[in-house]
C-alpha cells in the first residue's frame, strides 16, 4: 500500500513541480515587461528587475492553489491514460484511499501557503513598494501626488513614504478639524521617525510648517522639530504599503480591527483576511474537485483537454470568488461566507462526483 501511495504521490508531485514552473516563469516574464515598460530616468532596468524578483514570492503565493490543481489534474491524468488507476483499483485500493494519497502533497503545498502569504511574500512586497516609491518619486519625493490617506480621530493624515518596518517616515501633511467639522489647521512635515522613551510612544517630525486657521486670520509657524502623540504604532503603518489582498494574516486582522476603532469602513480588510486564511481549504477543494474529475467525466479525455479543464476549473473558482467578494461589501452579508461559499461549493460538487464513481 506504502509503494502505490508514493507511487500516486510522485506523479502529482511531478505534475504540481511542472505546473509550478510554467505558471511562476510566464509571470515573472511579463511582470517584468510590465516594469521596464513602465521605466523611467529614476527607475531603471535593473531597479526593474530587483522589484520584480521581490514580489515574486507573492505571485507564487497566488499561484499555490491552481498549481495544486493542475498538479493534481495531469498527474491523475497520466496514471488513467495509461489504465494505472483502474489496476490500482482493481488490487482493492478504494477510490478515497487514492484521494487520500493525491491530498498528501497538497498538505505541503498549504503549509508553504500559509508560510509565503504570513511572513515573506508581505514583508518583501513592503520593502520593494517602499523602495519603488522612493525611486519613482526622485527630486519630488515630498510630492503629494502619491502616498496613503488615513483618518485618525479628527485629523486626515497623508503620508507620502513609509520606510520598511513603518518606524519612518517621509512627507506628513495633517489636516485637524475641530468639532464643528470645519478645518482648524494644517502641517506639513518634511520626515518622522517613531520613539518610544519613558514618557511613552510618539512620533518625532522634523521641518515643520503649520497653517492656523481662526477668526478670520490665517497664520503660519514653522518649527524645527514636534513630538506627534498619535495612536498609530510602525505596525500599522507597515500594511499601509501593499492592497490588503498583499497583506500578512496577521496584519490584515489588526488593521481590520483599528480600522473598525475609528469608526471606518472595515469589511475590505476583513475579506481579504479570511480570504487568505482561508486559502488552504480553497487548494484542498480545488484539488478535490480535480481528482473528482478525473475519476469521473476525464477519465478518458486527452492531455490537452484536462488541461484546458484545469484552466477552466481555476478561472471559474476565481471568478465565484471575484463575484462574491465585492458582492459581500455591497450587499453587507458576512465576508466569511463570501470566501466559504466557492470553497464549499467545489467540495459539494467533488464529493458528488466520487460518490458515482
Amino acid at each position: 500500500m506504502r509503494r502505490i501511495d508514493a507511487y500516486v504521490r510522485k506523479h502529482v508531485v511531478l505534475a504540481m513541480l511542472v505546473v509550478f514552473a510554467l505558471t511562476s516563469s510566464l509571470d515573472f516574464i511579463f511582470s517584468l515587461a510590465d516594469e521596464i515598460g513602465s521605466s523611467t530616468d529614476n527607475y531603471s532596468a535593473g531597479e526593474a528587475l530587483w522589484f520584480t524578483l521581490r514580489i515574486m514570492p507573492r505571485a507564487i503565493y497566488e499561484m499555490l492553489p491552481f498549481t495544486a490543481l493542475g498538479g493534481a489534474l495531469i498527474g491523475l491524468g497520466v496514471l488513467a491514460s495509461h489504465n494505472e488507476l483502474v489496476v490500482i483499483q482493481a488490487t482493492g485500493v478504494s477510490t478515497w484511499r487514492i484521494v487520500w494519497a493525491v491530498m498528501k502533497p497538497t498538505l505541503v503545498v498549504m503549509i508553504l501557503s500559509l508560510v509565503l502569504g504570513e511572513y515573506i511574500a508581505p514583508r518583501l512586497e513592503q520593502r520593494a513598494q517602499s523602495d519603488l516609491a522612493i525611486i519613482e518619486s526622485g527630486s519630488q519625493a515630498l510630492s503629494s501626488a502619491g502616498g496613503d490617506w488615513r483618518k485618525i480621530g479628527n485629523e486626515y493624515i497623508h503620508i507620502n513614504v513609509i520606510l520598511p518596518g513603518g518606524t519612518e517616515l517621509q512627507g506628513i501633511t495633517r489636516y485637524v478639524l475641530n468639532d464643528l467639522r470645519r478645518l482648524e489647521r494644517t502641517s506639513f512635515a518634511v520626515a518622522g521617525r517613531y520613539i518610544e522613551d519613558s514618557t511613552g510612544a510618539f512620533w518625532r517630525l522634523t521641518e515643520v510648517r503649520e497653517t492656523l486657521f481662526g477668526n478670520g486670520e490665517v497664520s503660519v509657524t514653522q518649527s524645527a522639530s514636534e513630538d506627534w502623540r498619535v495612536d498609530l504604532s510602525p505596525e500599522l503603518l507597515s500594511v499601509l504599503l501593499v492592497d490588503p489582498e498583499r497583506q500578512s494574516i496577521s496584519g490584515l486582522y489588526r488593521f481590520a480591527q483599528y480600522f473598525e476603532s475609528e469608526g471606518l469602513e472595515s469589511s475590505s480588510y476583513y475579506l481579504a483576511f479570511w480570504k487568505k486564511l482561508l486559502q488552504p481549504l480553497a487548494t484542498a477543494s480545488l484539488v478535490l474537485l480535480a481528482i473528482s474529475f478525473v475519476f469521473g467525466p476525464l477519465r478518458s479525455a486527452t492531455m490537452g483537454f484536462r488541461v484546458f479543464v484545469a484552466i477552466a476549473m481555476g478561472m471559474g473558482f476565481t471568478i465565484v470568488q471575484r463575484i462574491m467578494g465585492p458582492a459581500s461589501l455591497l450587499y453587507g452579508f458576512s465576508p466569511l461566507i463570501a470566501v466559504l461559499l466557492p470553497v464549499l461549493l467545489c467540495v459539494l460538487i467533488g464529493i458528488v462526483l466520487l460518490r458515482r464513481v
